[in-house]
């Protein structure tokens, strides 16, 4: 008898990629970073920071978002991250 749901293995979190878009002088941007920067050290995952200031379209995309998470290039969260959460997301 097949399962009724499937498993799919989790990949490594060493593998994935954490983009913070945020900005200076962002208090929220920082306590994003600081949870971005334990998580990835926790799990190996490797973790990016850009600045919307430098980047026009990343500006019109999510100004009224940030910080921004994306986690191998998806949107994962923004304004707070939430540790479990984006371990979770990184198959730790």
């Amino acid at each position: 008898m097949a399962p009724l749901f499937s498993r799919t293995s989790r990949k490594n979190p060493a593998d994935a990629m954490v983009t913070l878009i945020g900005r200076p002088g962002c208090h929220l941007c920082d306590d994003a970073q600081a949870v971005i920067e334990k998580v990835c050290a926790e799990t190996g995952a490797s973790w990016e920071k850009k600045d919307i200031t430098e980047d026009a379209e990343l500006h019109r995309k999510y100004w009224e978002q940030i910080p921004v998470v994306l986690v191998d290039g998806k949107q994962h969260d923004f304004w707070r991250v939430d540790p479990q959460r984006l371990r979770t997301a990184l198959g730790a």
